[in-house]
């Protein structure tokens, strides 16, 4: 457990540093950005918000998208309905500038309308980050499918409730009513500075902690989502000191929530990319096993009668195909003599001495206890000969001292040689004729090669 709990300990510190450095590297390119440009143009705050609303359409696509390829990550519905709830209320964003797409036509613009939305918006987004988090503890447990629905109407009913409430309060609508900004000087009201603010500063702080506390920083998947509840910290910090609208904070706000939710998306795309890198070497690992012996880990009967099958389609008197079937002479007393044990070592040595004897493109398979086929495409059956000889004569000058001991006594191979010159011949026929090469080549005293005539 001390193990445990340092490892942990250096994750969150070096956390913590690298989100210090991001937020400063962050703060200093806008401070920069504002030392050079005298004033901010007014299509850049409606502008950035629709960059912001195609980020969080995206990121809840995202986050559906796994839910439904794996089932035990309920969490992740809460947080597709974040991020599909923050696009909504970004729409009723947009709304409040009505003339956005006229340059310099920005006199009805309703920034309280806007404040309403961005209020809704992060408390929506907070609690169910929040609840997102809860859920990541239940990812081990049997939960029914009737818990999956009750999960989802809830997340989908409060994510409605949100949007409904935020255009309740804004002007579209006149039963309710709040008071943010004044539009006429553009100043925040003393409700949003001193009370909703500091609120929305609060939650996003037990969301960031209950992050923090429950994942603690597991993946890269969890290190983004706390990122993210950091920089929504943030952007609200900046909102405090800012005092009005269309100030300087206003737009370093939008600007470096909608920056560190590029950098979210590129976390998230690294993720992807490293599960998809993970299930293709497990899928590597799965198919190499399923293709290859055990033992010897050469190919087995059934890929090199495909992989036959398909050379011989192309078979002809220019492009040659060979099929070497060899035997070990006498390894039934090998097993009796020294054990099983021993005879695996020698059947590992041979199978090691054919793969080393051939090209890459060559097949070498194991297709029974001792017997061993090569599949030589463009061979001719001469050159098969010889390197079915040159196999022989190289196992058969192995003794115990020079195969470090993985041979009990010198070992000699009987095999037998067909080449296919014409793509009528099926691969059955092939494997039936080098056979019969191999027993005549044990029938005429063993440790010879044979071609089939």
């Amino acid at each position: 457990m001390p193990a445990i709990d340092d490892v942990i300990k250096n994750r969150f510190f070096v956390f913590i540093c690298g989100c210090i450095a991001a937020i400063a590297a962050l703060q200093f390119g806008l401070s920069s950005m504002a030392g050079f440009v005298s004033s901010f143009s007014p299509l850049l705050f409606p502008t950035l918000t629709i960059f912001l609303l195609v980020f969080h359409l995206f990121i809840a696509c995202f986050m559906a998208m796994r839910y439904w390829c794996d089932r035990r990550r309920l969490y992740l519905v809460a947080l597709a309905f974040a991020f599909a709830g923050s696009s909504c209320l970004m729409v009723g964003t947009l709304s409040s500038f009505p003339a956005w797409f006229e340059l310099y036509q920005f006199t009805d613009n309703n920034y309280n309308d806007a404040m309403i939305f961005f209020m809704f918006r992060h408390l929506m987004m907070a609690v169910l980050i929040i609840a997102a988090t809860v859920l990541y503890t239940l990812r081990h447990q049997p939960l029914s499918r009737t818990i999956h629905l009750i999960v989802i109407g809830t997340v989908a009913i409060f994510t409605t409730c949100m949007i409904i409430l935020a255009w309740c309060y804004s002007s579209h609508c006149t039963l309710f009513g709040i008071d943010l900004v004044d539009n006429e000087t553009r100043q925040f009201m003393m409700l949003w500075d001193q009370v909703i603010n500091i609120i929305l500063i609060m939650i996003w702080l037990v969301a960031f902690t209950t992050m923090m506390v429950i994942t603690r920083l597991r993946n890269l998947f969890w290190v983004s989502g706390t990122f993210l509840c950091l920089s929504y910290l943030v952007s609200l910090s900046i909102l405090l000191f800012s005092g009005q609208v269309e100030g300087l904070g206003w737009y370093q706000a939008r600007i470096f929530e909608t920056t560190a939710t590029l950098l979210i998306i590129f976390v998230l795309l690294c993720d992807v990319f490293s599960l998809y890198r993970d299930s293709n070497s497990r899928y590597q690992q799965s198919y190499q096993n399923a293709i290859r012996d055990a033992l010897t880990r050469l190919y087995n009967r059934s890929y090199f009668y495909d992989a036959l099958k398909q050379a011989l389609k192309t078979a002809s008197d220019v492009s040659p195909v060979s099929v070497i079937v060899s035997d070990l002479d006498r390894f039934k007393r090998i097993n009796d003599t020294y054990g099983h044990l021993q005879g695996d070592k020698v059947l590992q040595f041979v199978a090691t001495l054919l793969t080393e004897s051939v090209r890459p493109q060559d097949i070498a398979a194991r297709i029974g206890g001792e017997e061993f086929v090569l599949l030589l495409t463009h061979t001719a059956s001469a050159d098969a000969h010889q390197v079915a000889e040159r196999i022989r004569v190289k196992l058969n000058g192995y003794d115990r001292a020079t195969s470090n001991n993985q041979l009990p006594e010198k070992i000699s191979i009987s095999m037998g040689v067909y080449t296919a010159t014409s793509a009528q011949v099926t691969e059955e026929e092939c494997v039936e004729r080098a056979d019969k090469a191999l027993y005549q080549a044990k029938e005429t005293g063993r440790n010879r090669v044979v071609v089939w005539q």
